[in-house]
């Protein structure tokens, strides 16, 4: 009887030995400041099961919706310091981190979705995810908010004429401020889980963003017009802690770039699905929707806007980005 309970000792005791690495789990946070149901919910939540499954259950990588950890800019800089592990976020906040990345926003620099993706999977954007490293950052991945588009509560907006004096909410994004002061609007930069209390009590009378986040956020309760402007194209992207990133084994390393990887996938796949739906989805709710802009018009307003954003990253950088195919 004593052996038999040596014997079952010894064997449980190998089975709780074997088990041990398998049950040693590290927590990671990520976070939006959109809805879960959005194309950024879909990039982290497919972000997080593929770590958890291409690390056999060693990285678990929790999700946060809505701002819950704050907005983009609090996110970068969390990730920056080292308080949280990862975040997704558009460009919007990014150059107050990553200078190099203003360039991507510059307004009419991209001819549609395919010459942007083209440009990000590419040399260029690849260059650009190295810049990130300085500052504290490992970029996994460029993904993507999608093409970005005017929405207010006072009047359609046909030409850049409909824009002066109109209070918008921007990003806190430099280039996007430069060139909206341009159209005439007076700009408001405010983060991203304030807006729509802002256009619901009036302290903004408009915003811009892609038609994925214009339907997630519902702003269609509280805006009556929307114009399809397209007038940047708006990338997103997976940033992680530099130092936490450094830490990984190279398999491990390699795992979180192709987890962030397939989260683009889905999250491109989702852009698609929300623009070609969207304007329908939309006016079904009741707004407005001008779709016949003269996007021209809109061009020749920024002359003196691309003046200085030739000036500010060469007339070389930026044709570099126009023309590549």
């Amino acid at each position: 009887m004593k052996k038999s309970l040596t014997l079952l000792a010894a064997a449980v005791s190998l089975s709780l030995g074997l088990a041990a690495p398998t049950l040693a789990q590290t927590t990671m946070k990520i976070s939006i400041s959109t809805a879960q149901n959005s194309h950024q919910g879909v990039a982290i939540d497919t972000f997080a099961k593929e770590v958890e499954k291409r690390t056999n259950g060693r990285y678990k990588v929790q999700t946060f919706y809505n701002g819950a950890l704050g907005g983009e800019r609090e996110s970068i800089e969390a990730v920056q310091l080292g308080t949280q592990e990862l975040a997704f976020s558009s460009t919007g906040p990014v150059p107050n981190f990553v200078p190099e990345a203003k360039i991507l926003d510059v307004p009419f620099l991209f001819r549609d979705k395919a010459h942007a993706r083209a440009v990000l999977d590419g040399p260029i954007g690849q260059e650009l995810l190295v810049k990130f490293e300085p500052k504290g950052f490992k970029a996994l991945a460029w993904a993507e908010n999608g093409f970005r588009h005017m929405t207010n509560s006072k009047r359609a907006v046909n030409t850049p004429d409909d824009l002066k004096g109109l209070k918008m909410r921007t990003m806190e994004n430099p280039v996007h401020i430069t060139a909206y002061k341009a159209l005439g609007i007076i700009t408001t930069p405010m983060a991203f889980p304030e807006v729509f209390t802002a256009l619901q009590q009036g302290t903004v009378d408009g915003q811009e963003n892609p038609l994925s986040v214009i339907i997630s956020a519902k702003f269609d309760q509280v805006q009556k017009n929307l114009s399809l402007t397209g007038h940047v194209y708006s990338p997103c992207i997976f940033v992680m802690n530099k130092g936490v990133f450094d830490k990984l084994s190279a398999a491990d390393k390699q795992a979180f770039i192709d987890a962030a990887k397939e989260g683009t996938k889905v999250n491109r796949a989702r852009v698609d699905e929300d623009d070609a739906k969207g304007v329908a989805d939309l006016r079904g709710k009741g707004m407005a929707v001008v779709d016949n802009v003269d996007k021209a018009k809109f061009v020749a307003a920024l002359t003196s806007a691309n003046a200085q954003f030739e000036k500010d990253f060469g007339k070389a950088n930026l044709d570099r980005i126009r023309n590549y195919k």
